[in-house]
């Protein structure tokens, strides 16, 4: 198992570099004397003549976006004029013109309001001769946190921690925080108008929705008021939500106060939105590495979400179907899946969706010979906590029985994290400064099936 835990661990780092931030910038960004061209992941690219542009700013939030400014000013040097992007807390690095301001995540707090009002300000003050260069990528959502009328801080991070414990998916969370913030939904776009806008992505959401990653502030926004109040109905959260965010929805919905902007707003026909860097392109990168060490490898979807249990359950099937019958894969075999699940917290422990799953994992596949199953954040943070997610094998129950461990009870308590973390089986990668959702890694190698 030694040896498949030395490959688990390179198959889930190739993953992570592959989505560098900063490499997947200069790949969809290049400077010929004095037109910058932006290139998409579908192959269409956009030109911008420099000469045109007074002025250049380029700001963002998210995880990523740190080596994302990075890259811009390595590509356009002093052309850029000034800047500031929001980072999560030790996600950061080494920028010239750019300001960089660090906040927390997935709670906002102060210093990601402030954030807000200095990237907010910049926008206003642009104008048709100005380029502005937008960096998004996850955790922007959080970040970026200026809220709207007047809900204060502590109520939106009130609604953000409900959400967060509801079991929504990022799609229900984000419809929700678009519609209690001055900055998200195309708010951005608003505040930029009339100056120029290229939109560079880093992929954080199942299915690449661009008005969802970091809830969209440069893109128009598909959700409404009545969608958010829908959402919070959907998870009996109406009631639980402080009054002025619960009067500030539906005073939205009644069309007392202006919905965010949508496609037809004249603000989005400056913008340009692309996506730098996604999950696929991760798993893809894990796929050549497994191959690379002589598995027979297969991806499963970089679009799995829904509740973790389930995604586990559904796993376990697929991994128990591929030793019994080599479908979809025969061994030494490795399945690879990606996208986010959502873990529907009941209990007072630590952990993450990744370590949830790995420890759903773990209770489904004990009496399998020769596997070995890890989760991992791209980010490097699952949940609140210091680890990327962790790894199961067929002797992570025995193991736990040994240190006095009932893998049901800190199933059922949410405490995956002090059931690795006693094992040793956390996956720890430090802040990677990027953010493509997660990683599933599966390998088995031959089909002895059932232990005796």
């Amino acid at each position: 198992m030694n040896s498949m835990r030395e490959d688990i661990e390179r198959i889930y780092r190739a993953a992570i570099t592959a989505v560098n931030p900063q490499e997947a910038i200069h790949r969809h960004l290049t400077l010929n004397k004095n037109t910058l061209t932006a290139k998409g992941g579908d192959g269409n690219a956009v030109t911008f003549n420099l000469p045109d542009y007074n002025r250049i700013l380029v700001v963002g939030a998210g995880k990523a976006t740190a080596p994302m400014a990075r890259a811009v000013e390595d590509i356009l040097g002093n052309r850029v004029t000034e800047g500031a992007v929001v980072v999560k807390y030790g996600y950061t690095d080494s920028l010239a013109k750019v300001i960089m301001m660090e906040a927390a995540h997935p709670v906002p707090d102060e210093n990601g309001v402030e954030g807000a009002m200095k990237i907010r300000s910049m926008l206003e003050e642009a104008d048709e001769n100005t380029l502005v260069i937008s960096l998004i990528s996850g955790g922007g959502s959080a970040l970026l946190a200026l809220p709207a009328g007047n809900i204060s801080l502590e109520e939106k991070q009130k609604v953000t921690s409900l959400l967060l414990k509801s079991g929504a998916s990022i799609h229900e969370m984000n419809a929700v925080r678009k519609h209690i913030s001055a900055v998200k939904g195309g708010n951005l776009a608003r505040a930029a108008y009339p100056a120029t806008v290229l939109n560079l992505m880093i992929s954080d959401v199942v299915g690449d929705n661009m008005d969802v990653i970091a809830s969209g502030p440069f893109v128009p926004d598909s959700s409404t008021y009545e969608d958010a109040l829908g959402i919070l109905d959907a998870y009996s959260l109406r009631d639980e939500i402080p009054v002025n965010v619960k009067e500030h929805l539906e005073s939205g919905a009644g069309e007392k106060i202006p919905e965010t902007p949508k496609k037809d707003d004249m603000v989005f026909t400056r913008v340009t939105n692309m996506i730098a860097a996604s999950n696929i392109i991760a798993l893809v990168a894990a796929e050549n590495e497994a191959s690379a060490l002589g598995y027979n490898t297969v991806i499963l979807s970089s679009m799995i979400e829904g509740d973790t249990t389930d995604a586990a359950a559904w796993h376990a099937a697929i991994l128990r179907e591929s030793v019994f019958s080599s479908h979809p894969v025969g061994p030494p075999a490795c399945i690879i899946s990606g996208g986010e699940t959502t873990v529907k917290v009941t209990g007072e422990g630590l952990g993450g969706r990744n370590m949830e799953f790995a420890l759903q994992m773990a209770a489904r596949i004990h009496n399998l010979e020769g596997v070995i199953v890890a989760s991992v954040g791209t980010d490097g943070t699952d949940g609140p906590t210091d680890a990327a997610g962790a790894i199961a094998d067929e002797t992570t129950v025995q193991r736990g029985v040994g240190k006095d461990l009932s893998i049901t009870d800190c199933m059922e308590r949410n405490d995956s994290y002090h059931y690795f973390e006693t094992l040793d089986d956390l996956v720890k990668t430090g802040p990677t400064n990027t953010n493509v959702m997660d990683v599933r890694i599966m390998l088995y190698r031959d089909n002895k099936k059932i232990k005796k």
